[in-house]
């Protein structure tokens, strides 16, 4: 019997673009990414802890554990996970806080959002900190994350299956979205968190983390923050991205990687796949 690998596996570029520590820059920019979404912003404040500043960091801690299982998971992990979480999105409902109205949490316009910001921000900061992906690798990312968008509910014949596509979905979105109080108030949560005591060192790096993360968006997603938006800060945020991957490279891989990472490169390896350029 073969060995049951999740949705990806070996040689898949998920698990090369997910294994980098650079990534936790991506997982930031997703957040205020899928904040300009008023219904989805909405629809995490009213209905989670993400604004009680005490209980925010037990949130994220679950979020990390969902992409964890999802990316690295059997099929059964993935599916208890996913399950989970499509019952609790389809008990919830939030208040459009522009036109008064009630709508469900689990809606596919939300869900679609929130997964492409997710996409979108670990492939931008894999590209711009040089993890090696051609063009065709990044279309293969995309199309690969569309089993993700399954395991929330999605219908992968309605998400983005390329870049070219992706860049399509953004394009038509934008008139849509924009910094609501909500998002304003996660923003500036990012450069001052509250975080229990034995994080403090987190506290004091939050600044310099948050300055680096918001710099990657794009710059029409700055611009709805009220952030500067110049190509000035496209070049530094490249700049520093590159320089953390590099420089995560001299790290021994038995403290650079995770250990579901290090076991994926382990597999992809005795897969035959070459690992010689993303070492």
């Amino acid at each position: 019997m073969s060995e049951d690998y999740g949705l990806f596996g070996p040689g898949s570029v998920t698990w090369r673009v997910m294994a980098e520590p650079v990534q936790m820059i991506g997982g930031f920019r997703a957040l205020i990414l899928q904040a300009l979404h008023p219904p989805s912003m909405w629809g995490t404040a009213q209905n989670s802890e993400l604004m009680d500043p005490h209980a925010a960091w037990a949130r994220l801690g679950r979020t990390i554990e969902f992409v964890r299982v999802r990316t690295y998971g059997t099929h059964d992990e993935v599916e208890r996970v996913g399950r989970r979480v499509r019952n609790l999105h389809s008990r919830l409902s939030g208040l459009n806080m522009d036109t008064g109205e009630v709508f469900p949490v689990d809606a596919p316009e939300n869900l679609l959002w929130v997964h492409m910001g997710e996409v979108d921000s670990y492939l931008d900061v894999a590209l711009r900190a040089g993890i090696p992906l051609s063009r065709a690798d990044a279309d293969a990312f995309v199309d690969e994350q569309r089993r993700s968008g399954a395991v929330v509910g999605l219908d992968p014949a309605d998400i983005p299956a390329s870049v070219a596509e992706m860049r399509a979905y953004y394009a038509e979105m934008r008139p849509r979205i924009y910094a609501c109080r909500e998002a304003k108030e996660g923003l500036r949560r990012l450069f001052n968190p509250t975080v229990p005591r034995q994080w403090l060192p987190l506290k004091l790096a939050a600044p310099g983390i948050a300055t680096l993360v918001v710099a990657t968006l794009p710059r029409w997603a700055r611009r709805m923050y009220g952030l500067p938006a110049t190509p000035l800060e496209d070049v530094w945020a490249t700049t520093w991205l590159k320089a953390l991957y590099r420089g995560t490279q001299v790290v021994p891989e038995a403290w650079r990687y995770s250990p579901d990472a290090r076991r994926a490169r382990e597999l992809t390896r005795g897969n035959g796949t070459d690992l010689a350029a993303a070492s």
